[in-house]
């Protein structure tokens, strides 16, 4: 399975889930590493553009490709699984209290979640610290530029 991923050009190549961990998300609390995929390149670009400023361009981004083997086992959560405020903003600490299990557990190396921010797709959390993680791969890595029209205030 290919996955998605945008990243300023200086952190393309990292998936320690390293930037999830410090700054902590709608699936993880600060202190537990995550790395956050997308099904598309299109959700990517929503995800990011919802956490920037009305008005600021990203700049400086790279599209990264990311192989997952097909024989991984993936943890997928429904909407009817999640706490009714899954998708609040700003986030619900109890999708945090998921995804910090999630890591812990080990159980397996995807947590497949709705995106909050795109009706009908999904992100693949993927856990840094499972024993498969060697296997997942970057691809691809290409320069990304963001359409400005998202961004106007």
């Amino acid at each position: 399975m290919i996955v998605y991923r945008l990243s300023r050009a200086r952190f393309a190549k990292d998936l320690s889930g390293k930037g999830a961990e410090l700054a902590g998300g709608r699936w993880n609390s600060k202190g537990t590493p995550m790395l956050y995929t997308s099904d598309s390149i299109a959700l990517c670009t929503v995800e990011v553009a919802v956490h920037m400023p009305l008005g600021i361009v990203p700049f400086d981004y790279q599209l990264i490709q990311i192989q997952i083997p097909d024989d991984i086992g993936i943890t997928e959560l429904s909407e009817a699984k999640l706490p009714t405020d899954w998708k609040s903003f700003p986030h619900s600490n109890a999708t945090q209290v998921i995804g910090d299990e999630f890591i812990v557990e080990h159980e397996k190396l995807v947590l497949k979640v709705p995106s909050a921010a795109v009706q009908g797709t999904c992100n693949y959390l993927v856990n840094p610290r499972h024993p498969d993680f060697p296997k997942v791969t970057i691809v691809g890595i290409e320069p990304f530029e963001f359409d400005k029209r998202l961004f106007v205030k």
